[in-house]
């Protein structure tokens, strides 16, 4: 694809500091757009700031938590007021605590809750306004809302119960507010990775974090960068191309 078909618009990448975010974010980068990078970890957005910088990008960090919102909202406000305009919203901030339902920490179920699924609800709903202002003008007369679910959104198993329910809700609001906005050239797509190489996994308890790798051990899994890849794809169709639903499995991944 050319590499300046995001020239002019505004990306806000919730989750920037790691794995799918991080690429995410460069890959809209080199697509031309203004990115504003989004996360806790504001060492890390620095750092990831100045490597877009350097290959020629903008790119702005904004420390926040998503799962408040206050801080969501701010987010938004800020990318807007400091870039612009917003075209493109990719919802990517997650956490993945698995283990059986049966005595869990009920702490971790809060958590998931908290991020995946409020902090997407409050990061698009603040976005939704600037989002639909930049459809409706140059230069695409077009805008992207992108929501990372995962394959858990499609199948529940055993032991990510809760995990299932929160990436379920993702792809409920997601088709939801896709039959809203439709008619006014605002594109919601559902990003649904399987197993990628990212940070993921290592915020489980050690016992948890064990199983899931000896699931994977012998597995050539997905990275980051093959998420981002397909974000970028999706972002980038002409404006009458809606890619609603885009599920990215490793080849060996059998569930």
């Amino acid at each position: 694809m050319p590499d300046d078909n995001l020239k002019g618009t505004v990306a806000l990448v919730t989750g920037a500091s790691s794995g799918i975010g991080e690429a995410t974010a460069k890959a809209l980068a080199a697509q031309g757009a203004s990115v504003a990078l989004v996360a806790r970890r504001a060492d890390r957005l620095e750092s990831l700031g100045g490597e877009i910088a350097e290959a020629g990008g903008t790119a702005l960090p904004i420390e926040a938590d998503v799962s408040d919102r206050e801080q969501a909202e701010a987010a938004v406000a800020r990318a807007v007021e400091e870039l612009g305009r917003l075209d493109v919203l990719v919802n990517n901030a997650g956490v993945m605590l698995l283990g059986p339902i049966e005595d869990a920490p009920v702490e971790e179920w809060e958590q998931m809750v908290e991020v995946n699924l409020l902090g997407l609800l409050y990061t698009a709903h603040a976005a939704l306004p600037h989002l639909l202002s930049a459809a409706d003008g140059e230069p695409r007369r077009v805008a992207d809302l992108v929501n990372i679910s995962s394959v858990a959104g499609r199948m529940a198993r055993k032991g990510s119960g809760v995990y299932n329910a929160t990436k379920h809700g993702v792809g409920a609001f997601s088709e939801s507010l896709r039959q809203e906005v439709a008619g006014r050239h605002l594109r919601v797509s559902l990003v649904e990775p399987g197993a990628v190489d990212t940070e993921l996994q290592s915020h489980n308890r050690p016992e948890i974090e064990e199983q899931i790798r000896n699931r994977f051990v012998e597995m050539d899994i997905l990275r980051s960068e093959d998420i981002a890849d397909a974000i970028a794809y999706v972002v980038t169709r002409p404006r009458h191309v809606a890619i609603n639903e885009v599920l990215v499995r490793p080849t060996q991944q059998e569930q």
